[in-house]
């Protein structure tokens, strides 16, 4: 991204902290805080009437790539915490976002409002290994029997997937989570997806695993080793089929060689001789 680019964006987004430039070019920007700032086109913001920050700063949101929608409903509250929570969404390029926006509504068939919660609430996504984030979600949809509303209640996303992994199958191997059948039904009552997801270690050992922080961190560093362990199994197995498939194409270069040899050799046509 340019120099010229960036600095526009962030020239942006201080309109949004009711900072005012008076100039913004690329070798100078001095600020004053009385000057009243731009209005934007309202076509650009779908013809809703907003002061003119917000209007700034919905501007700036659907630069970046955030679909109309999505840019009306991250209100002007919601933008002071998602700035101050994840800082670096003001310099993400627009790519990045459409990415991570398209793979959430396509692949993980969140709604339009829901990817615009997960956003809102959870902006570290943005930066996310893109298979990772899917595996998440898949972990969390088919290995937790979580729904997609649930996730955002719970705030999944915010939370690593070595983390997620660690706390359910702590939970699972002592007996205290099931995974839901077709039907979403248990034969033990589950933990709250809050309880086990958004409060602290200390609290989900204490209240929900009930068990020692030693216990839990030794689980966790097995649980690693095991991720380890699968991983170089799936890459030696790989590796076998390649080279099973690589003997399978030279047999098969030697029997079609001999083949045609053989084929040569008799040819079933007898010359007379004379």
């Amino acid at each position: 991204m340019g120099t010229h680019v960036c600095r526009k964006r962030m020239v942006q987004w201080m309109w949004r902290w009711r900072v005012c430039p008076v100039a913004a070019s690329r070798g100078h920007m001095p600020f004053c805080t009385t000057q009243e700032p731009h209005h934007v086109n309202p076509s650009c913001t779908g013809q809703v009437t907003h002061s003119p920050v917000t209007q700034l700063a919905l501007s700036s949101l659907l630069e970046m790539g955030f679909s109309e929608t999505q840019a009306e409903k991250m209100h002007e509250g919601s933008l002071q915490r998602m700035i101050s929570h994840y800082p670096k969404i003001m310099v993400l390029p627009i790519k990045r976002v459409n990415m991570v926006s398209r793979l959430l509504r396509e692949k993980c068939l969140f709604t339009v409002q829901q990817v615009t919660d997960i956003l809102r609430d959870s902006p570290e996504v943005l930066e996310d290994d893109l298979v990772q984030l899917e595996y998440k979600f898949q972990y969390a949809y088919f290995r937790m029997g979580v729904r997609q509303a649930e996730m955002l209640k719970a705030k999944v996303f915010r939370m690593s997937l070595s983390e997620l992994r660690c706390r359910h199958c702590f939970l699972e191997r002592r007996g205290l989570y099931q995974t839901p059948d077709k039907k979403g039904q248990t034969l033990i009552v589950n933990p709250p997806l809050n309880d086990v997801l958004c409060v602290s270690e200390e609290t989900y050992l204490t209240q929900v695993a009930m068990a020692t922080e030693e216990e839990f961190h030794v689980f966790c560093k097995l649980m690693t080793r095991e991720q380890e362990d699968e991983g170089r199994e799936d890459e030696y197995s790989s590796d076998e089929d390649e080279e099973l498939g690589e003997d399978k194409e030279d047999d098969d270069d030697d029997d079609d060689g001999q083949h045609r040899r053989k084929h040569h050799r008799n040819t079933g046509y007898k010359k007379d001789r004379k």
